[in-house]
This record gives structure tokens, C-alpha cells and sequence, in this order.
């Protein structure tokens, strides 16, 4: 179907931009004194972006795998 050929890259750009958008917890701080180890929870705009990027992975598999089947009928 064309509809699902526009609509996974669009929807692979808005996994990518997710994806990049998450802070990074640890990474280098521990190294140089920071606090590396501290569990916090998800609030605000970074729990809405988190929630927002498994919908989006879970979205792209779907249409793939629809369009895998319906792309050879």
C-alpha cells in the first residue's frame, strides 16, 4: 500500500528525533566526580518524550511488518 510506504519514514524520523532528544543519565560524569549513580524518575516532558518513543518504536515495527505482508499480495 502507498499509505504505509509515506507513512514509515515519517514516522522513523519522529523515532530518530525521540531517540535524540533523551537525556543521558550517565556517560562521562562518573569519571570526573559527577553523580552517575542516581536513580531518578521520569517527570515532566522527559516522561512524555520516554512514553512517546516506545509508542513510536512499537508504531514502526507494526507498519513494517504490515507492510511486509500486504506489500506482497
Amino acid at each position: 500500500m502507498k499509505f504505509l510506504q509515506i507513512v514509515q519514514p515519517i514516522i522513523a524520523i519522529l523515532l530518530m528525533a525521540a531517540i535524540l532528544l533523551q537525556n543521558r543519565e550517565s556517560g562521562l560524569s562518573g569519571v570526573f566526580g559527577g553523580s552517575g549513580t542516581v536513580y531518578r524518575t521520569k517527570r515532566g516532558v522527559e516522561r512524555i518524550l520516554f512514553i512517546s518513543t516506545i509508542v513510536l518504536a512499537a508504531l514502526f515495527i507494526g507498519v513494517g511488518i504490515l507492510n511486509m505482508f500486504l506489500g506482497k499480495a
